[in-house]
């Protein structure tokens, strides 16, 4: 499972790089709008953070083809490293990733609702597709399940294209994505950490604690 943080906040990407083993940061107008900053400033700063390495994913703002690709070429230029850029579904989406792929700029084809919507972006070179999951969940849809044909087309195909399921209202509905072999997720720090949270897990640990401090008061292990 590739884990991606989901958010344009500059203090929950540190502390979720530091602590969670994150393959990089997605964003889109929405979230950066919300973070109201000047835009290169903001995510040249996210790409300081994450490193080269990292997996970088930008929304374009463009509806033509063409100034969709002048659009990722500016970005790729400038935040440099793993970068892809993220691109709307649709006729000039499609144009835009099939010219994008032949000049090496990696494609994020997001507001994916559908598994026709997937296999058309991954026939035109998109490296990643985004189905929206709790946005069809509450429409009455089965977010997980459209996760779930995806990833299984995509396999019958024999695409390189992967899943990277968004829109997560809870940690659940995580679980169930990864249940169906979907290959990534995009979500908010306190879904990241709700993956890992467990009233169980708490109380194991203050058992723990109690039982060594009963015999060993506050020493700790570099201390015998």
């Amino acid at each position: 499972m590739i884990y991606i943080l989901d958010t344009a906040d500059l203090g929950a990407i540190k502390h979720c790089n530091e602590f969670y083993p994150l393959a990089g940061v997605t964003t889109n107008p929405s979230i950066i709008a919300k973070a109201k900053t000047d835009f290169w400033p903001l995510v040249e700063s996210i790409r300081a953070i994450i490193g080269p390495d990292k997996m970088l994913h930008v929304q374009t703002t463009r509806e033509k083809a063409e100034d969709i690709v002048e659009e990722a070429k500016l970005l790729q230029e400038r935040l440099g490293g793993e970068f892809y850029v993220k691109i709307p579904i649709g006729e000039e989406g499609l144009k835009a990733t099939m010219m994008l792929k032949k000049l090496g700029i990696g494609v994020t084809m997001t507001a994916i609702f559908t598994p026709t919507q997937a296999l058309m972006a991954a026939m035109a070179g998109a490296s990643f597709v985004a189905p929206y999951v709790n946005r069809l969940d509450n429409i009455i849809g089965d977010g997980c399940e459209v996760v779930a044909q995806i990833v299984d087309q995509l396999s019958l195909y024999g695409s390189d294209c992967k899943v990277l399921a968004a829109s997560f209202k809870n940690a659940e509905q995580v679980h169930k994505c990864a249940s169906v072999g979907c290959h990534s997720v995009t979500v908010t720090d306190d879904i990241l950490k709700a993956l890992i949270s467990h009233p169980m897990t708490d109380a194991a640990v203050a058992g723990f604690n109690k039982d060594w401090t009963g015999v060993y008061g506050e020493k700790t292990i570099l201390d015998f």
